[in-house]
C-alpha cells in the first residue's frame, strides 16, 4: 500500500524539492498552496509542473488557504493521508516586522485551523517547517535542541514559529496519539541539480544566496553586507547554510520514522544543519569560485535583529532520524548558480514573458 502525504506549501522553495524526494521515494503527493509565494501560469505551480517532468510521476494540487476549513475538510475527506508535511508560512523576516497581523493570521492561525482538520479526519502524524530563528539570539554555540526556545526571538517570523512549536507540545501532552517531529532548519540554500527547479522569490530577495546569485547573473547592481564588525573570522554574519536537497532528504527521513516500525511519539524538535557555519564573505568567495563571476559588493550598517554567528549541533538528527547534511558551500553555490544561469526570471521563463 503506497503511504499518501499531504504537503501544505508544496509549491516553494523547499515544499517542491521535499515533494519531488517524496515522489523518487514512492510516496503518493497531495500539495495545497494559496500560491502566495508561488510562480503559476497554468492549472498547477510551475514548480510542481517541472518537478512531475524530473520525476515522471504525477502530483495532485489544490489551491486553497489553511483558513479555508471547507476546503480542508473536502481534501482530507477524499484521501486516507498517513501524514502531514506542514509548509505552508509567510517567511521573510523583515517583512514580519512590518506586518505582524498578517503573519500570526497566517501562520499560526492556520496551523491551528490545519491541526483541527487533522484531528477530525484522525492523521495525527505530522512533520512541521520549524525553524532556527525559534532560537533567537543564541546563549552558547552549537544550537542544540535543549537550548532555550522563544527567548529573545529577533521577529514576528521567528515568534510565529515558536508559538506554533508550544500549541504542538500542548497537543501532543494532551492527546497522547499525536506524532509531531518539528525541524528546526537553518539557511537553505541551493537548488536541484538538473537547475529546473531552486529558489524564486518574488520582489526583492530577502536571503543572501538568491541575492548573490541576482548580482551575479547582472539583475542587481550590487551585494549590500549588512556589518563587517561582528565578532566572527572575517567580521561578517556566520550562518550555517544547508543544501535544500539535504533539507529536503530530512524531511523524508522524519516521515519514514513516523512510518516505521520504532516511530518517534509525542512532539520532537530536531535540528537540520551542517554542524559548521560560513560567514557573508565565504559565502560571496564561494559563489565567484562557482560562477567564475567577481561580484561587486559594499559593506553598509548592520541590520537591526541579526546575530553575528548561529550554526547547529546536527547529532539528534543523526541519531533519531538517520539524517547527516552531505553537501557542501561549494555545491550550493553550484547548483544555485545552475539554476541562476538556466532561469534568470525565475520560474517566469523568458518564452513565457
Amino acid at each position: 500500500m503506497v503511504a499518501e502525504v499531504l504537503v501544505t506549501g508544496g509549491a516553494g522553495f523547499v515544499g517542491s524539492h521535499t515533494v519531488l524526494v517524496l515522489l523518487q521515494n514512492g510516496f503518493k503527493v497531495v500539495v495545497l498552496d494559496n500560491l502566495v509565494n508561488a510562480v503559476s501560469e497554468g492549472p498547477k505551480p510551475e514548480a510542481l509542473v517541472r518537478v512531475e517532468k524530473l520525476t515522471k510521476k504525477s502530483v495532485e494540487f489544490h489551491e486553497a488557504d489553511l483558513s479555508d476549513s471547507k476546503a480542508l475538510d473536502d481534501i482530507f475527506s477524499s484521501h486516507n493521508f498517513e501524514c502531514v508535511i506542514h509548509f505552508a508560512a509567510l517567511k521573510a523576516v523583515g517583512e514580519s516586522c512590518q506586518l505582524p497581523l498578517a503573519y500570526y493570521r497566517n501562520n499560526v492561525a492556520g496551523t491551528l485551523s490545519l491541526l483541527e482538520a487533522m484531528k477530525k479526519h484522525k492523521v495525527h502524524r505530522l512533520v512541521f517547517s520549524s525553524s532556527a530563528t525559534v532560537y533567537g539570539d543564541p546563549q552558547y554555540l552549537p544550537l542544540d535542541e535543549a537550548h532555550p526556545t522563544g527567548q529573545g526571538c529577533t521577529n514576528p517570523y521567528g515568534r510565529t514559529k515558536f508559538f506554533i512549536e508550544e500549541m504542538l507540545v500542548d497537543l501532543c501532552k494532551a492527546e497522547q496519539q499525536w506524532q509531531v517531529v518539528s525541524l528546526r532548519y537553518f539557511n537553505p540554500v541551493g537548488a536541484h541539480p538538473s537547475g529546473q527547479i531552486g529558489e524564486d522569490p518574488l520582489g526583492i530577495p530577502n536571503n543572501l544566496m538568491p541575492y548573490v546569485s541576482q548580482v551575479a547573473i547582472g539583475k542587481r547592481s550590487e551585494l549590500q553586507i549588512f556589518g563587517d564588525d561582528y565578532d566572527t573570522v572575517d567580521g561578517t554574519g556566520v550562518r550555517d547554510y544547508i543544501h535544500i536537497m539535504d533539507l529536503a532528504d530530512g524531511h523524508v527521513s522524519a516521515l519514514e520514522r513516523l512510518l516505521g516500525s520504532d516511530p518517534l511519539q509525542g512532539f520532537n524538535a530536531v535540528n537540520l544543519g551542517t554542524g559548521k557555519g560560513n560567514s557573508v564573505l565565504e559565502v560571496v568567495a564561494a559563489f565567484e569560485k562557482a560562477s567564475n563571476k567577481k561580484l561587486k559588493y559594499k559593506i553598509v550598517a548592520r541590520r537591526a535583529g541579526d546575530v553575528a554567528t548561529s550554526f547547529a549541533d546536527p547529532k539528534l538528527a543523526k541519531e533519531l532520524l538517520g539524517w547527516t547534511a552531505k553537501k557542501d558551500i561549494l555545491d550550493m553555490c553550484k547548483d544555485a548558480w545552475n539554476w541562476q544561469v538556466q532561469n534568470p526570471n525565475g520560474f517566469r521563463s523568458s518564452d513565457k514573458n
